[in-house]
């Protein structure tokens, strides 16, 4: 069994027992959370309605909280000496999944 979750804009794959990296959730290390369910395969079985959704929940836990490689870039431009640097280190938060239920 699987599910697609949403978190941060983006969509993951996941099933139990699994980590996944997902943009920072703003929560502590050790919490405790529910993710948003998009499709949920059991099987043979698909769930992709919201009302059949309405009873899936996805639990995971933050279990670490990193940082994503350095990128640096350059403005430039032409004949006017205009030039800028900047630099950015996207945060992410580690979860582990615990339990898919059907409900």
């Amino acid at each position: 069994m699987y599910a697609v979750i949403n978190s941060g804009g983006k969509q993951e794959r996941v099933s139990e027992g699994q980590r996944v990296r997902v943009d920072l959730l703003g929560v502590d290390e050790g919490t405790e959370l529910s993710l948003d369910v998009l499709l949920l395969v059991d099987g043979e079985q698909v769930l992709a309605t919201p009302a059949e959704l309405a009873k899936v929940k996805v639990t995971a836990q933050v279990v670490g909280l990193e940082k994503g490689p350095k990128i640096r870039g350059l403005t430039y431009k032409n004949k006017t000496n205009q030039r800028r640097r900047y630099g950015h280190r996207q945060h992410y938060a580690t979860v582990e999944i615990k339990s898919i239920s059907k409900g």
